[in-house]
């Protein structure tokens, strides 16, 4: 496996990890690629299938002029966006990298292409750039997925540093069996697999910052009302329902599940947060982000534990080998296999997380992160209107509460079942696979047409 803890878990900006975080990484990789640009006269970008379909729901078109300015996904402040746009667009020109300018006009230089898609995969882009001698270089870029970027004909493996690790695995079989062998659990397997790359400190310190993100994300999004960008005029209700629910005077309501209710509450405020454009961490998507800093902050204040620190960051790990499992054999993105790639994926990663930092068995990790998968198969990915909002806000509010189901399920066996991880894994793969391509984040089918045509006949 040529991924790391921090591949699946990346710090960028709302709202698509595929359709925000790829392309704008994409974007600049390519002028830094074809450096130095002080010759360069002109610059087109291309988007092709769910990237156009979707993309300016999703932001794809602000990513790639971000990008090409040379904002990355980690570094670039939310709240300055649309200024730094604004000036661009202005101006009619673009600062490549920040430094070298060439004119810019929508249209022109950035193309949706709507009735097109790219052979590799449905989120594909085109980017060229002419020089003043005329010549010209072209680019083909594919966004797979929870901000993993690949250039066209590259193979899967190449965009990752190939290194010699002491718990290879492609399955959770290898896992498994690897931990037979040595005695080590699964987040002790993936910790040694880590030290190859960095140092126990820097582990350590990455895992952190990645879970004060995720917690800081969910503070912001608990105490911020207001209404969402993107035209359907969808309210953010986290703040007000947290509010709720921390008022002694709503007591009178509560229910015996409110325990989960706010659970629920955590995953929304991030989604919302991921849909206003704020900063998120991809886990393994931005469409999905909600989930497993929900179910973190369940673990570190509900569940009581002696030692939250590790505890934490046992499930990063363990949630990390799922991520990866999932990604090599079946796919994280929903314009490729609906959204049991997206929410799917995240419960299983969240299920299997909980349980390990709860002192579970491998074989208990494994069977957490199957329920967590299986009870998503066939979820199709159909946002309204191209836009991260509905339903994937609630979505991500059910996802937690249902890791944290599925971990109950497993801690209460022994590990055994009947179905394997590997078996659930390549069964969505092939679901995705038979999948119709409008039920696939292309926003042409499903919810988001039945909701838009109901709408329009009720005008």
């Amino acid at each position: 496996m040529d991924m790391s803890v921090f591949d699946l878990f990346k710090i960028g900006i709302g709202p698509s990890s595929s359709h925000t975080v790829g392309p704008m990484v994409a974007a600049r990789r390519f002028l830094l690629d074809n450096a130095p640009l002080d010759d360069v006269t002109e610059v087109k970008a291309e988007l092709y299938g769910s990237l156009a379909l979707t993309g300016v729901g999703h932001a794809t078109d602000k990513a790639v002029l971000l990008g090409l300015m040379g904002e990355t996904p980690q570094d670039v402040v939310p709240t300055s966006v649309d200024t730094q746009l604004a000036q661009a667009e202005a101006a009619g020109q673009l600062a490549l990298l920040g430094a070298h300018a060439v004119p810019f006009k929508r249209g022109t230089h950035l193309i949706f292409h709507m009735a097109e898609s790219l052979p590799e995969h449905p989120n594909g882009m085109r980017f060229t750039l002419t020089r003043k001698d005329g010549s010209s270089i072209s680019k083909v870029y594919y966004s797979v997925g929870g901000g993993f970027i690949r250039e066209e004909g590259e193979a899967p493996a190449a965009a990752a540093e190939a290194v010699a690790i002491p718990y290879t695995f492609d399955t959770m079989d290898e896992l498994l069996a690897h931990g037979v062998r040595s005695g080590l659990t699964i987040p002790q397997m993936l910790r040694a697999n880590e030290r190859v790359r960095m140092s126990e400190e820097a582990l350590n310190a990455g895992m952190d910052k990645i879970w004060h993100v995720m917690r800081d994300c969910i503070a912001h999004g608990l105490e911020t009302p207001g209404q969402l960008p993107g035209g359907l005029n969808v309210k953010r209700r986290a703040a007000g329902l947290w509010s709720q629910h921390t008022s002694v005077s709503d007591r009178a309501n509560e229910l015996p599940h409110d325990a989960l209710h706010q659970v629920s509450l955590y995953a929304m405020a991030v989604n919302e947060e991921n849909a206003a454009g704020g900063r998120v961490v991809t886990a393994p998507t931005n469409g999905a982000a909600g989930i497993i800093p929900a179910v973190l902050r369940y673990y570190a204040e509900d569940c009581k534990p002696s030692d939250p620190v590790t505890g934490i960051r046992n499930f990063m790990l363990t949630a990390a080998a799922i991520g990866m499992l999932c990604k090599r054999n079946a796919s994280i993105s929903g314009a490729e296999i609906g959204c049991q790639g997206e929410v799917g994926v995240a419960c299983a990663m969240a299920a299997a997380g909980l349980v390990a930092a709860l002192g579970g068995s491998n074989g208990q990790i494994e069977n957490a992160a199957e329920i967590g998968i299986e009870h998503h198969l066939g979820m199709t990915c159909d946002p309204i209107g191209g836009l991260v909002q509905i339903p994937c806000i609630e979505r991500n509010g059910m996802g937690a509460v249902k890791a944290i189901t599925a971990a109950s399920l497993a801690l209460k066996g022994d590990g055994t079942h009947f179905v394997s991880l590997d078996e659930v894994i390549e069964t969505m793969r092939q679901t995705g696979a038979d999948m119709q391509a409008k039920y696939k984040e292309t926003s042409l089918g499903g919810l988001a047409i039945h909701v838009i045509t109901v709408n329009h006949a009720a005008c």
